[in-house]
């Protein structure tokens, strides 16, 4: 009589690195990750290509380095460039970062690449009749793109990945101020790659026209929708105020006990979001109600819930 087949027992570091059936849901999201990224690196390579390097535009980020690796090299292709460029700050991130950090950067930077070098082939257009409006195009264009990636966790890798690894190393530095620098002297750089010195600081005021759209587009599309203000308001008549604004405006309130640092006396605070519109007739009622109140209004970048955008 055969004895039965035992199951081989695992260690712990054997079940560790099993790979796990990935359910329907991971496999949706996966495809919508795909679809946002491919959408969004068509619309970046568009507006590099058809709308913004024929008429000169400056480049930042790694991108404005492979312009101008391009340029001065032709025989090497620009997406080429981009690639072997984001592929060393790939590693220093995955090294660094972590892999959930790279992943999806590493996806955008590989088909912006190849669709930067295929796109010329497929559609060989370019506009070049008004400069300016090129450049809006452009600008706009490169909005949606990176908004559409962002929308799905990633990046577009490059001067981003260098802000990031910055700050890790030196946290006192500002984000915002290491890609501001790092963008500015590709752009300058791009320029007179592009141009003689005449038309250096030309290009770069178009290239500073379309960074401003980009990111205005950016924010209108990932923000726009969910942005509120926040009123904090300090009266002794916070009761009052708070079914004013229930009343009038439609809008909830919520009442703080809290307490002077320099007087140590005790104060109600009350907090309210309205949308932008009813910023106006919640401050005209404020003064109706209490004129020597003490009122902050702060920006609210993204409201959900009852009155504002369901939570996601």
């Amino acid at each position: 009589m055969k004895r039965p087949r035992q199951k081989k027992q695992r260690s712990p570091k054997q079940k560790k690195f099993l790979l796990k059936k990935p359910t329907g849901k991971q496999i949706g999201s996966f495809a919508m990750d795909q679809l946002y990224f491919l959408l969004g690196s068509c619309c970046n390579a568009a507006a590099l290509m058809i709308f913004a390097l024929p008429n000169k535009v400056a480049q930042s980020g790694v991108s404005g380095i492979a312009v101008i690796i391009n340029h001065f090299f032709p025989r090497v292709p620009l997406g080429v460039a981009n690639l072997a460029l984001n592929a060393p700050l790939a590693v220093l991130a995955l090294v660094f970062l972590g892999w959930r950090v790279v992943s999806k950067t590493v996806l955008v930077v590989v088909e912006f690449s190849l669709i930067v070098d295929l796109l010329p082939r497929l559609i060989p257009f370019t506009y070049t009749r008004d400069r300016l409006l090129a450049t809006v195009i452009a600008g706009a264009l490169y909005g949606l793109g990176s908004a559409l990636i962002l929308m799905r966790g990633g990046t577009n890798g490059g001067t981003e990945i260098i802000g990031r690894l910055v700050r890790k190393r030196r946290p006192d530095i500002s984000f915002g101020r290491v890609l501001m620098v790092l963008n500015y002297a590709i752009m300058v750089g791009g320029a007179f790659a592009l141009g003689n010195l005449g038309s250096v600081i030309e290009s770069v005021l178009y290239a500073a026209v379309m960074l401003f759209l980009c990111y205005r587009v950016v924010d209108g599309i990932l923000y726009g929708v969910n942005q509120g203000k926040m009123f904090y308001i300090f009266s002794e008549k916070a009761e009052e105020i708070a079914k004013a604004v229930i009343e009038q405006i439609s809008r909830g309130a919520t009442i703080l006990r809290g307490k002077g640092a320099f007087t140590g006396e005790e104060r109600d605070m009350l907090l309210c979001v309205v949308h932008r519109s009813e910023v106006a007739p919640l401050r005209r009622l404020i003064k109706e109600y209490d004129p020597h109140s003490f009122m902050v209004i702060a920006e609210a970048q993204e409201v959900f819930g009852q009155g504002f955008s369901k939570h996601e």
